[in-house]
C-alpha cells in the first residue's frame, strides 16, 4: 500500500495529516480486514473446547 500524505504543521510541530480520499478508502478497509482477521483468530482459539458433530450427524437432523 502506498498513500501520499500532507502533513500540516502547527507551531513547529506536526499537527495534521491530510490524505487523498483513495489513500483513505484503502486504509479503512485494511484496517477493516485485520480486525476481521483478529475477531476469527479469537473465535478460532476459543472453539476448541466446543464440541463438534459429524456431517452425517448434521444432515440426519436437517433430514427429520
Amino acid at each position: 500500500m502506498s498513500i501520499h500524505p500532507q502533513i500540516i504543521e502547527k507551531d513547529g510541530r506536526k499537527e495534521f495529516v491530510i490524505l487523498p480520499y483513495e489513500d483513505f478508502l484503502q486504509m479503512q478497509e485494511e484496517i477493516e480486514n485485520y480486525e476481521d482477521l483478529r475477531t476469527l483468530r479469537e473465535e478460532k482459539a476459543t472453539a476448541h473446547a466446543d464440541p463438534t458433530r459429524s456431517l452425517d450427524e448434521v444432515l440426519g437432523e436437517i433430514g427429520n
